[in-house]
């Protein structure tokens, strides 16, 4: 079966229709799919459903498909990195199911794993647990979460190989493996494509099994949501960095300066 594919819009070409459920790994802006993503808003399908953290930042991922009006819900647990995602919120715009992040993460393993629903205390006496079942379990209350399974997956690897077998790096590796297991079909997309056979068996997180295509799309600009900087200090200006319960530097007599937690810093 040839699973690899020469671009994103041929490897969505006939999985794509409106109204589908798709999951879109990614935790911010790590891990995303959004070469997928942009051939999604490209193909100009609409009133998707779609299952994420959140929806990355505005202008980036898919916050490009809510600039078009492309998705009807969110089913997210995250919405503060992007204004585009709250203000259709607020405004009636766009449909959103909350949920704590840890519920979403097994929801969506859940449906991976063929589980209908499951037991949660998450959320038990709060706005989460409205309209839900909640049962008694050893004189504890648990709400009842359904699982998660969609029409379509897409996420990115760090590594994958001709059979679709896949293998994430650090922080990337997020939602993205519990997702490739809780579709109908799977699209991949990797920064580095290798022969069948060539990764360690050990090595790989996601079998080809579960990955339907794949595109090779290298190695991207890796992009960072906030960026906090500091000025740095003059030239010949002394700096003290201070850690949270040390007292202050004057008071640290010189014996212990050195196993204090103040540091004295001198630039030349």
């Amino acid at each position: 079966m040839k699973k690899v594919y020469p671009d994103a819009k041929s490897a969505l070409d006939g999985v794509l229709k409106d109204g589908m459920m798709i999951m879109s790994g990614g935790f911010g802006l790590c891990g995303i799919a959004e070469t997928l993503s942009d051939a999604i808003r490209d193909s100009g399908v609409k009133n998707l459903t779609v299952v994420s953290n959140n929806a990355g930042v505005d202008g980036i991922g898919l916050s490009r498909l809510l600039e078009t009006r492309q998705i009807r819900k969110m089913i997210s647990s995250y919405v503060g990195e992007n204004k585009l995602f709250a203000q259709q919120y607020l405004a009636g715009e766009l449909e959103l199911e909350f949920n704590p992040q840890g519920t979403l993460a097994e929801r969506i393993r859940a449906g991976g794993a063929g589980i209908p629903a499951f037991y949660t205390k998450t959320g038990v006496g709060t706005l989460i647990a409205e309209g839900k079942e909640v049962k008694e379990f050893d004189g504890e209350k648990y709400i009842m979460e359904r699982g998660l399974f969609a029409d379509l997956a897409i996420v990115h690897a760090w590594k994958g190989d001709t059979a679709g077998n896949l293998v994430y790096r650090k922080t990337a590796r997020n939602f993205n493996p519990m997702m490739a297991t809780a579709a109908k079909i799977t699209v991949a997309v990797v920064e580095h494509l290798v022969p069948a056979g060539e990764l360690d068996p050990d090595h790989i997180h996601t079998p080809g099994i579960f990955v339907k295509r794949i595109i090779e799309v290298g190695t991207a600009k890796k992009r960072t949501e906030i960026r906090n900087t500091r000025p740095r200090p003059a030239a010949g200006a002394s700096a003290t960095i201070a850690f949270a319960g040390a007292p202050p530097p004057e008071k640290i007599s010189g014996a212990s300066r050195k196993g204090s937690a103040a540091l004295l810093l001198h630039r030349a």
